[in-house]
């Protein structure tokens, strides 16, 4: 389906990928690395970080939805090597996210976690096509 989709042959996404589990990992990959750009390239004032990084993986999600989805939710497949790819790959986020503790915000590293679990949060609510679930009593949840 893969070949189809891009207009090759079959052989010629497997010269590229050994296997599916290589081009997997590689779709992964490319949306790791969308999410750590977006989020690094945020500059912003203390007061407004999380606000704005929450900006930053909105508009990831309206411009790259599948991957990001698929990313944000590869922890719950039955493979556990790449559950443990997975694992790894949101402990490499929270470390970009850390960066709240160079702002001087209070408790960076639960705020980090927190950012993450907001970010996990709205794509389970995207998935399920429930963002009403999301209201958190008027606020949102970057800030």
């Amino acid at each position: 389906m893969v070949a189809a989709q891009v207009r090759v042959t079959q052989p010629y996404v497997f010269h590229f990928f050994k296997t599916k589990e290589d081009l997997y990992l590689a779709v992964l990959d490319r949306a790791i690395q969308r999410l750590i750009e977006a989020f690094g390239a945020v500059k912003a004032p203390p007061e407004q970080l999380a606000e704005r990084m929450g900006n930053a993986f909105d508009e990831l999600m309206k411009t790259y939805r599948d991957e990001i989805l698929l990313f944000m939710q590869s922890f719950a497949t039955s493979e556990a090597d790449v559950r443990e790819y997975v694992r790894k790959q949101f402990e490499m986020i929270h470390g970009v996210v850390k960066r709240f503790a160079d702002t001087g915000i209070p408790n960076p590293i639960q705020q980090a976690s927190l950012f993450i679990a907001c970010g996990m949060m709205i794509t389970l609510l995207e998935v399920l096509a429930l963002p009403q679930l999301g209201d958190l009593g008027g606020s949102d949840c970057y800030g």
